[in-house]
């Protein structure tokens, strides 16, 4: 009832008819979600919602999809199989996404590109280049070149 009063502008005290419904299905469907399709969504755990609030973002389908701190409220097995779901869609309907990430983990495995960025862009590149970089370890006083991440 949510989603297809989001996509449809559907009244959520009417019944939703089949051809919305199958619409809904369809969206849940590219995020792996169409097994939601029935739940209320206050039963909705951080990792299911995030794949709803995703499947609402990819209908339409944009030319580019910008994301803030996607993996908060997801737990750590979450945040693989949502990264990999982003990744899929990327490639399945050849679009950039943009998002923020204090998670620096899934920036080598996922990001083509990073931007360091406070009040300004500190520096930009490659993952590898960004995260060893004497303006990511004046940031976050942290040294990921060195084994572990730890801190200089």
């Amino acid at each position: 009832d949510f989603f297809a009063a989001a996509i449809a502008r559907w009244p959520v005290f009417l019944p939703v008819p089949s051809a919305l419904r199958e619409k809904v299905t369809e969206c849940l469907t590219r995020v792996h979600a169409e097994a939601l399709l029935k739940k209320r969504i206050g039963s909705l755990s951080g990792g299911e919602l995030q794949r709803v609030l995703l499947a609402l973002a990819l209908e339409p389908i944009p030319q580019i999809l910008i994301l803030d701190e996607p993996l908060s409220g997801v737990d750590m097995g979450g945040e693989h199989l949502l990264m990999e779901m982003l990744d899929e869609i990327r490639r399945t309907y050849d679009l950039s996404i943009l998002f923020s990430t204090h998670d620096f983990s899934t920036l080598q495995l996922y990001a083509d590109q990073v931007i360091l960025l406070q009040q300004q862009i500190l520096t930009s590149g490659a993952p590898a280049q960004v995260l060893v970089s004497t303006e990511f370890r004046s940031v976050f006083r942290l040294d990921l070149g060195k084994k572990g991440g730890e801190a200089p």
